[in-house]
């Protein structure tokens, strides 16, 4: 049995029980999504969120103060679009035709928990509701064009994408560490004791169902424990095929060779572009890579300069190269962003503070433009003097980029109705 490495063995059957669903979804479908694969494929859709958890100063990277009190040590360089950037990103300036800036991001959530579960969802922590992440809500629109697509609609790439919440288990993120190896579970077993272990898992899942296996359930005693054994067992062997699905050599990222490894950085987030870019060419819909570090409360000049910039810098541009060339820039979105920002105002540590009140995001791909800054900060960052946009707005663009109505609406599990990205506006600049 092949696992990801970074996932524990229960997560990985926990998550393949609900991507058993899923697919028993797919199936539902019939054979006029089948006999239409082609045309889906042509036009099927995909969406990269590249998470800088911590909170990045985007006052040092996208919208820069030269000459201002808490404008920090770094200048602005000129891009390949309209507008400028941080210095040290000199490989993201040269694709910035292609990525845009939204200067105006205002928010609330100043907390690291609470500004990453709102950024994730578009909504405030709730004790009596747990939210979808946009990974779910953009897979569960998306998957219905890739009935080939046997591995999860949704992987977490190093991050914490948060969960699925009211759409289910079958739309939770599939969690894998950055290096994509996947590790055979059977240490060597030749297929034959192989097929006998899977065997044996069925035998052991019948005996959990509470009955003694049999394709007609009729016929037996059943003890219903939640899952009927005719279930449990689809749930095995649907897993099954998953697990030895030639899709999951997407992970492999160590096939690539030694000169791509060195364009995207060998990092853990170079790795993680450059499985995403892997995992878009599969057909899977969302995947979020994450990028810590970025709570850089002291020292964060030299921080930036010498280890956070180059290695998104590196990555950043590796991807947006590859998914041009690859021609599949105008169907997939990418979005770099964090909790929150930075204070504009520089502490006595030589770092900045949490920061939501003005900030920035890049967006790309799909139908939004790039090569623009939407909004603007006043002369000291302080503020937006332009009209302020939050997650459920920048959600609502990328849902439009991705061709999703805006109008789709989803039932939590108390029944109420649910809009699509909280109902967020749409960033007009951003569309031509």
């Amino acid at each position: 049995m092949n696992i990801p490495r970074g996932m524990s063995r229960r997560h990985f059957m926990k998550h393949m029980a609900g991507a058993s669903a899923l697919a028993g979804s797919s199936f539902a479908m019939g054979n006029a999504i089948k006999a239409n694969a082609g045309d889906l494929k042509k036009r099927r859709k995909s969406a990269i969120l590249l998470w800088m958890g911590g909170g990045p100063s985007t006052m040092d990277i996208w919208d820069l103060k030269p000459g201002a009190a808490t404008g920090g040590e770094f200048k602005p360089m000129s891009t390949a679009g309209d507008l400028q950037i941080c210095e040290h990103m000199p490989m993201t300036s040269k694709v910035m035709d292609r990525m845009s800036v939204v200067r105006s991001m205002s928010t609330r959530e100043a907390d690291h928990g609470r500004g990453r579960y709102y950024m994730h969802t578009g909504y405030v922590p709730n004790p009596n509701m747990e939210h979808p992440t946009y990974g779910s809500v953009i897979a569960h629109e998306l998957a219905n064009q890739r009935p080939e697509l046997e591995i999860p609609p949704f992987v977490s790439v190093g991050s914490d994408a948060g969960g699925p919440g009211f759409l289910g288990m079958a739309w939770a993120p599939f969690s894998v560490g950055s290096n994509g190896q996947v590790r055979n579970l059977g240490l060597g077993l030749e297929t034959e004791r192989l097929l006998k272990r899977q065997d044996m898992l069925r035998l052991f899942g019948s005996n959990f169902a509470g009955t003694k296996f049999d394709a007609d359930l009729t016929k037996v005693g059943q003890v219903d424990r939640g899952i009927s054994s005719k279930e449990h067992m689809e749930v095995i062997d649907k897993t099954w095929n998953l697990m030895t699905s030639e899709q999951m050599k997407a992970f492999k990222v160590n096939q690539e060779s030694p000169e791509v490894l060195e364009r995207y950085g060998d990092n853990a987030f170079g790795r993680g572009c450059m499985m995403a870019r892997r995992l878009v060419e599969a057909g899977v819909p969302f995947i979020e890579v994450g990028n810590g570090g970025w709570d850089n409360h002291g020292n964060i000049f030299p921080t930036l300069r010498d280890n956070k910039l180059p290695i998104i810098d590196r990555g950043m541009s590796a991807l947006v190269e590859d998914l041009t060339q690859r021609g599949l820039w105008e169907d997939t979105v990418v979005i770099w962003m964090g909790e929150f920002s930075r204070t504009p105002r520089i502490n006595g540590n030589a770092g900045r503070d949490h920061w939501a009140r003005s900030w920035s995001v890049a967006v790309g791909g799909g139908d939004i433009k790039g090569g623009v800054a939407v909004g603007a900060t006043n002369e000291d960052g302080t503020r937006v003097i332009t009209e302020p946009y939050s997650s459920e707005d920048l959600m609502a663009s990328v849902c439009k980029g991705l061709g999703i109505s805006l109008n789709t609406t989803f039932t939590s599990r108390n029944n109420r109705p649910m809009k699509i990205a909280n109902g967020g506006k749409i960033i007009k600049d951003l569309f031509a």
